[in-house]
């Protein structure tokens, strides 16, 4: 049986005029119109395609070589092309647009819009659908994260504490205020650490890496960088947090540990408006 909104390798069973089919299993023979069979060596009968499998305009399932930004299951920043009475439509990479129901809305949306959804299969109709109502998809299993590990990241809402964001398509964190040292916005993906796991079971993270060994590669990259530019350095503790970011990016609160373990250990010295090599 082929798997509606997902990416399926099947066998081609017949060739014909305006397409091959498929083998779909249970769905019987499954079209893949002429128009997305890749071009190049001939294809014949027992060869394999990996192909997208999912609904046409007539609610038949079809197949194609296209291939969309999300599969069913997962999480994207899709443009608003459409609005009609029955939903919103969204770019999600196949000819066919990508229906929202109304319902599915958080908020008003206009053509141009981008929004983050969750993309699934509709129990009663079998058709792909969208949802920014992203909650009841989330948080579904227990976190098994350490602090520091590494994550990806789909930034998804600003909120009055910073941004939310989708760790790994399974639970939600939060990207603090504090933690934000470059333009970020939602639908960014961004690689992310764990930063803490709190005890009510929220995920607090960081966009730099944690711990020591970060510290000691910022540290590096520090001296590196005076080596280069003669022995001085026009930032200190007291720059902005904005040219700190252009020179490493990092935030200004980590480069603040890393100078001061230099100078702990004798290397640089810090002044108001420089740090120097000893």
């Amino acid at each position: 049986m082929a798997l509606i909104g997902r990416f399926n390798s099947l066998q081609v069973v017949k060739t014909t005029d305006f397409g091959l089919y498929l083998d779909g299993g249970a769905d019987g023979e499954i079209l893949l119109p002429k128009r997305y069979v890749p071009k190049g060596e001939p294809i014949e009968i027992d060869d394999w395609l990996n192909v997208f499998i999912y609904l046409d305009s007539e609610d038949r399932v079809i197949a194609t070589t296209e291939k969309p930004k999300v599969q069913v299951g997962g999480f994207a920043s899709l443009k608003v092309v459409d609005i009609n009475r029955i939903g919103l439509f969204l770019d999600w990479g196949l000819s066919k647009d990508l229906l929202m129901p109304h319902s599915e809305e958080k908020r008003p949306l206009q053509v141009g819009d981008y929004c983050v959804v969750h993309v699934y299969l509709d129990r009663r109709t079998k058709r792909i659908t969208a949802t920014a109502r992203l909650d009841r998809y989330l948080d579904q299993t227990p976190a098994r994260y350490v602090v520091g590990q590494q994550v990806e990241l789909l930034v998804a809402d600003k909120t009055d504490m910073g941004f939310k964001a989708i760790i790994d398509g399974r639970h939600w964190g939060l990207i603090h205020k504090n933690e934000v040292f470059k333009f970020l916005r939602s639908g960014m993906q961004e690689t992310g650490y764990i930063r803490e796991l709190r005890a009510d079971g929220k995920i607090s993270l960081s966009l730099q890496p944690i711990g020591q060994a970060a510290a000691d590669d910022l540290g590096e990259q520090i001296l590196a960088k005076l080596r280069d530019s003669g022995g001085s350095l026009a930032l200190s503790d007291k720059s902005p947090p904005e040219a700190i970011s252009q020179a490493f990016g990092v935030s200004k609160g980590n480069f603040k540990k890393a100078i001061g373990g230099l100078f702990k250990q004798g290397l640089i010295a810090i002044h108001d408006d420089r740090i120097e090599l000893v």
